[in-house]
């Protein structure tokens, strides 16, 4: 069984394809959405199948231009247990959107506070702040996907209880090396972020970590036996 925790397969040519192949071969995996919209299309391809799962998500390079989905969100947020993407980029790609990414993001955090949910973030060039801000909602739950932020923040990330997804391209990086080094091996969990990755190979990742399946899929149960 592969566990790939972050992917977004709506985002592909033949998304029914890959999740019908996903679901033959016994994986798990929680496909993204950049948009409620998205998510409410979505759904109803999803919910046949027993191992696939999608998430409700508003990504933070998408909205400054998107708050009025902000409702639509809200009414969505009953209909799954996993969101994302969800989170801040203070990149250079980001930047100029900074406040909106902040005025939505404490928006969500606002409904997700206390909800029993697994919640997958984007952290890019923000990590500090996005950090703060989880802290400051009391948000549970919460899975660093592709974190590339400074090494001396992850003691703190890992205190609150929270996970790190691990994709190929980190486990073939030096940065991303030296960051999986950090982490305790039982707060790591596999992701591919396919189509948006061409290093996508989980087995590869797991191999590369000197971590089992067994071992990922622990860490993934943990987590999971949370919101039950």
């Amino acid at each position: 069984m592969i566990i790939d925790t972050h992917c977004h397969f709506d985002m592909m040519s033949q998304p029914e394809a890959y999740i019908r192949q996903k679901e033959q071969a016994g994986d798990i995996v929680i496909g993204m959405t950049n948009l409620p919209s998205h998510f409410e299309m979505g759904l109803p391809h999803v919910k046949r199948y027993k191992h696939i799962r999608l998430a409700l998500g508003l990504h933070p390079l998408l909205a400054s231009e998107n708050k009025n989905e902000l409702p639509l969100f809200d009414s969505l947020l009953d209909q799954t247990s996993y969101i994302g993407e969800i989170g801040l980029d203070f990149s250079k790609e980001g930047l100029s959107t900074k406040d909106d990414q902040v005025f939505v993001l404490r928006k969500l955090l606002e409904k997700l506070k206390g909800k029993k949910k697994i919640i997958s973030v984007h952290s890019r060039k923000a990590e500090n702040e996005l950090f703060d801000l989880l802290c400051v909602y009391n948000i549970q739950n919460v899975i660093f996907h592709w974190y590339t932020g400074p090494i001396d923040l992850i003691p703190s990330i890992i205190s609150k209880g929270y996970y790190f997804s691990i994709n190929e391209a980190m486990t073939i990086s030096n940065k991303g090396r030296a960051i999986i080094k950090v982490i305790p091996r039982n707060r790591i969990i596999t992701e591919s972020d396919a189509p948006f990755n061409n290093k996508t190979d989980i087995k590869e990742a797991q191999i590369n970590m000197h971590i089992t399946k067994n071992e990922v899929k622990n860490n993934f149960m943990e987590l999971l036996s949370r919101i039950k």
